[in-house]
């Protein structure tokens, strides 16, 4: 399981400070959504400047555009990018063939989406797939993501939406190749200390179910 951190609702420079705090314990450094629609494509480049060893995921979210948008993330440096499942399956074609071109990787929210479009993007095998719940309904409802969904183990899978070390504690079955983690690392006072500690709970939780195989 592998570490994304969330950097959203930052400056660039808050964004690359917070980053360097939890570095050591992050895999995967996501320029979120926020922050490339208020600092545009540079907030990539800057941030895959900052730690050029690190993954750098793009959350574009992209829905329409896809050729334009995927190649605008590459070519800022991003290693992966967004693609919001609800879109045309024409749409999310485009963005795999042109995260292979580049040799990167698209990732898949599957936001909102339906059973029928589930089971429609889910034979794109070369895709990431993200169990998402979003920032809204977790403002408006109180819900969060309880890392409690079945995964297809056959599949690619990152979970994301308010993800905590009590909900990582409480996964059972198959466990995602990615989660996503935002407020518990950077609203934390000190944030290399709770991403020491989520990554203490997901080691455990590792050979918990090594154990359990």
């Amino acid at each position: 399981m592998k570490i994304q951190l969330a950097l959203d609702r930052l400056s660039i420079e808050e964004a690359i400070k917070l980053a360097g705090q939890a570095e050591k314990f992050i895999d995967i450094f996501e320029v979120g959504t926020s922050l490339i629609k208020e600092y545009g494509i540079v907030s990539i480049s800057r941030l895959k400047e900052a730690f050029p060893d690190k993954l750098i995921l793009a959350d574009m979210k992209t829905m329409d555009n896809a050729i334009y948008e995927f190649q605008l993330c590459f070519e800022a440096g991003a290693d992966m990018a967004t693609v919001m499942g609800v879109s045309p399956l024409q749409t999310i074609e485009t963005c795999l063939e042109a995260a292979a071109k580049h040799q990167k990787k698209t990732m898949i929210d599957l936001l909102n989406t339906s059973e029928e479009q589930r089971t429609a993007l889910f034979p794109y095998t070369e895709a990431i797939f993200c169990d998402h719940v979003s920032k809204d309904v977790q403002e408006k409802s109180g819900l969060h993501n309880t890392a409690s969904a079945t995964f297809d183990p056959s599949l690619q899978w990152a979970i994301a939406g308010g993800i905590t070390g009590e909900s990582i504690q409480n996964m059972a079955g198959p466990l995602p190749d990615i989660v996503i983690i935002g407020s518990a690392i950077t609203k934390a006072s000190q944030p290399e200390k709770a991403a020491e500690a989520l990554r203490e709970i997901i080691e455990r939780k590792k050979a918990e179910s090594h154990g359990s195989a």
